[in-house]
């Protein structure tokens, strides 16, 4: 079997779809790319083709250090290079008639536990989430509008903006009750001294993290953060590859990993961070904000690893998240919602085990033809 085109497509998600000269195709989601990873998947297909879509380590590889010098670091090099990975881990998968879990090592886990992004949350909302049967739920407190701001650019806090997020906080914590874990994203907005004054101040609200309370790129401030403080410390969305994670994990400067697993470099390069992150014994809860195609990918991730602690559903309110794809599973039918309880049971079809939904997305493009 040969690859013999790799082609993309934006209708819902961005997509991208492998295929072969015996007919099978997979299909990968890749996040925060769109046109821009296109353009890089179309100037670099050519080193793919005619190549066994089995060897997907090696086709990963080949790529990467061929463009090292175009920006195969980080960024939209790697999540387009994601996007392939895992359209050939769901190639793979069906040219073997196995999930993809298998050919990761086998599962740990049969469901995938999620928590609902809510950005803003109220008593309405929360009982939403509730009554979802989600046990975890996480909030943003980092707010531009806020009027007791210095400016929009200053990312010192002024204590206003910090009673402002306690308040949120303890709201929050009330309308969900002391059972149901409670995350809080910063967005990596705020200087190093700001972070540890609002991680101290959550402190009596038994968190179960505080999300990126100084920008990424300093880990030893990541560090000073977690050493002040009780609250557990999460960063990891805006990392790409293992090399990214390797000093955060080597410093222990976090609590709580969160790569996003469609965008830093896919199923085999997700598993290897958490490999790594186990050593360290620090949990894996992987940003999301794909759509089924992505997130199922990521279950297959997360399935496969002891340390696994829950993955993001970000999509709450989305009319179209059950429209996208179409689940091919053996232990659940496609009439079946996707999540169940706050949980998604684990797929066991052929593959990532879900298939986009053709027909609805050809809507969202008037009819126009969804790959080139």
């Amino acid at each position: 079997m040969k690859i013999t085109d790799i082609k993309t497509a934006q209708a819902g998600g961005f997509f991208i779809r492998v295929f072969t000269d015996e007919g099978l195709t997979g299909t990968g989601e890749a996040v925060h790319g769109g046109t821009g990873c296109a353009n890089i998947i179309k100037g670099m297909k050519s080193m793919f083709i005619g190549e066994d879509p089995l060897d997907i380590d090696r086709l990963f590889e080949k790529a990467r250090r061929a463009r090292i010098f175009d920006g195969a670091l980080a960024g939209n090099f790697v999540t387009a290079l994601t996007g392939i990975e895992i359209a050939l881990w769901d190639l793979a998968g069906k040219a073997l008639n196995v999930p993809v879990y298998r050919l990761l090592g086998g599962k740990f886990r049969d469901r995938i536990r999620l928590y609902a992004d809510c950005g803003r949350i109220n008593k309405e909302r929360a009982g939403k989430v509730l009554s979802m049967g989600f046990n975890a739920v996480k909030i943003d407190i980092d707010d531009a509008g806020d009027p007791n701001k210095l400016d929009h650019w200053n990312w010192s806090i002024t204590p206003g903006e910090l009673q402002r997020m306690v308040d949120q906080v303890a709201s929050a914590r009330e309308a969900i009750g002391s059972k149901v874990d409670l995350a809080v994203d910063m967005h990596g907005r705020y200087d190093t001294h700001s972070g540890v004054k609002v991680a101290c101040a959550l402190e009596p609200y038994n968190l179960m993290w505080l999300e990126e309370p100084v920008p990424p790129e300093n880990v030893d401030a990541m560090l000073q953060v977690k050493q002040s403080t009780r609250t557990p410390i999460c960063t990891g969305e805006n990392l790409y590859l293992r090399y990214g994670f390797r000093d955060l994990l080597e410093k222990q400067a976090v609590d709580i990993i969160m790569p996003d697993i469609p965008k830093c470099g896919g199923l085999s390069e997700g598993r290897k961070i958490a490999n790594m992150a186990e050593i360290y014994y620090i949990p894996l809860a992987p940003h999301n904000v794909s759509g089924p195609l992505g997130t199922i990918a990521s279950c297959h991730v997360c399935a496969s690893i002891p340390n696994f602690l829950v993955l993001e559903w970000h999509r709450l309110g989305d009319p179209n998240w059950e429209k996208i794809a179409i689940t091919r599973s053996l232990a659940t039918s496609a009439t079946e919602p996707l999540i169940q309880e706050g949980y998604i049971v684990l797929p066991d079809g052929p593959g990532l085990g879900i298939e986009l939904n053709e027909d609805f997305l050809r809507q969202l493009t008037n009819g126009a033809q969804l790959f080139d």
